[in-house]
């Protein structure tokens, strides 16, 4: 019977991958400036101009993995997107900091001035992730380039100084270990790292062992809790900003942790990536009432300040679907393949529009829709095709 059930889910997945494709490629191109169109309406209607870099990325290396991985999505209009995405973002994405570093832009015009730049590094994340891919499908060695020497300078910002982020050192702040900085340094070590070799390879090896531990120091609660944001010294913050649970975050760490774990065969990071970044944030995570996973918690039960914290957004059920598909291939524990399908059921009966393609990205508590555009500035051509294009082949 799972077998079966399986194949299904396999068979519905790979349909909602063919339309969430078509839905990008027919509305998100702009083919008088370059680059992408991402906040769009329900029925593919560009409802604002602004482009966000981290979005721009995102889709360059969406449609280059794709390309790359997927024989059918092997055709000349998603390369030639992604060449012109890759244009886009090496022409206007990068600004110079105020310390002469260079840094990314976050939100841009339609034509490419910069509008805003965020004190993080996630934009140059992005940056990144989309040059190695690009660079992988064109075989172009600059850009390959391009994307290790940005990547030099987020670790120095992670690792040696931030002040070349641009955010001042304030008397009452204090250092804190955020999931979201290992997490995306682990993300890159991964994709630069990927077929290239063993001397990349032993160039990053240190900085994915490093970001591992940092992640494992979100553990907490005597291994109870995956709290979000740590002190330092690997201890728990004070105040609401210490008891943030995050649950579709930890999930997406599992597999990232889960990916880490078997390229090293170390079974008890195995381990922990299921019972801890899984398992725990499943079962605090979970609406017993009405379904889905809540998108904020507080470990000790106090309501979260966070006004969304209620909402069930697109994302976190993304990384579910694919923590759990990734956890029972591995393990083959039925446990894990029923977590799989009790999430499947929920999002494939609320997330998808029938009508115009591609999914909504916010529900009320009760599952209703509350926001009905297909993207926005953090919702774009990523989590649901990754999802989809990673939970298609189990």
């Amino acid at each position: 019977m799972s077998v079966v059930r399986l194949e299904e889910s396999r068979e519905r997945i790979r349909t909602e991958l063919d339309n969430t494709v078509n839905f990008w490629l027919k509305y998100s191109h702009d083919t008088v400036h370059g680059g992408f169109f991402t906040c769009i309406g329900r029925d593919g209607k560009v409802y604002d101009e602004l482009k966000y870099v981290w979005l721009q990325g995102r889709q360059v290396w969406m449609y280059c993995r794709l390309y790359r991985t997927m024989d059918r999505f092997r055709k000349p209009e998603i390369l030639e997107a992604a060449k012109a995405g890759g244009a886009f973002l090496r022409k206007f994405a990068r600004v110079s900091g105020s310390s002469g570093q260079w840094k990314c832009a976050f939100c841009l015009t339609r034509d490419g001035k910069a509008v805003k730049i965020q004190r993080t590094i996630f934009s140059e994340c992005f940056y990144i992730m989309a040059m190695d891919e690009l660079s992988r499908v064109t075989d172009d060695k600059d850009m390959q380039l391009e994307a290790e020497q940005m990547m030099e300078q987020i670790i120095y910002w992670v690792r040696v100084d931030s002040s070349g982020l641009g955010r001042p050192q304030l008397p009452g702040d204090f250092p804190v270990n955020s999931m979201a900085v290992p997490m995306m340094l682990l993300c890159l070590v991964q994709q630069l790292t990927e077929g290239r070799g063993q001397e990349v390879f032993q160039k990053y090896r240190e900085l994915g062992s490093w970001c591992v531990q940092q992640i494992l120091q979100h553990i907490q609660r005597d291994g109870t809790a995956i709290l979000e944001n740590v002190s330092l010294d690997k201890t728990e913050l004070p105040g609401c900003q210490g008891r943030l649970q995050n649950p579709g975050h930890a999930l997406e760490a599992g597999w990232f942790l889960l990916q880490y774990s078997t390229e090293w065969g170390d079974e008890e990071l195995q381990r922990t990536a299921i019972d801890k970044f899984m398992e725990l944030p499943y079962q605090c995570g979970w609406d017993k009432e009405h379904g889905g996973l809540f998108y904020f918690l507080d470990v000790d039960g106090h309501c979260p300040t966070q006004l969304e914290w209620s909402m069930k957004l697109w994302w976190p059920h993304c990384e579910a679907l694919i923590a759990f598909l990734m956890a029972y291939s591995q393990t083959k524990k039925p446990e894990l393949l029923d977590r799989f399908f009790q999430v499947f059921e929920y999002t494939f009966s609320h997330f998808p529009d029938a009508k115009n393609g591609e999914w909504f990205g916010y529900l009320t508590q009760e599952g209703k829709l509350a926001l009905d555009f297909k993207g926005g500035p953090f919702k774009g051509f990523f989590h649901v095709p990754r999802c989809l294009y990673m939970c298609e082949p189990f």
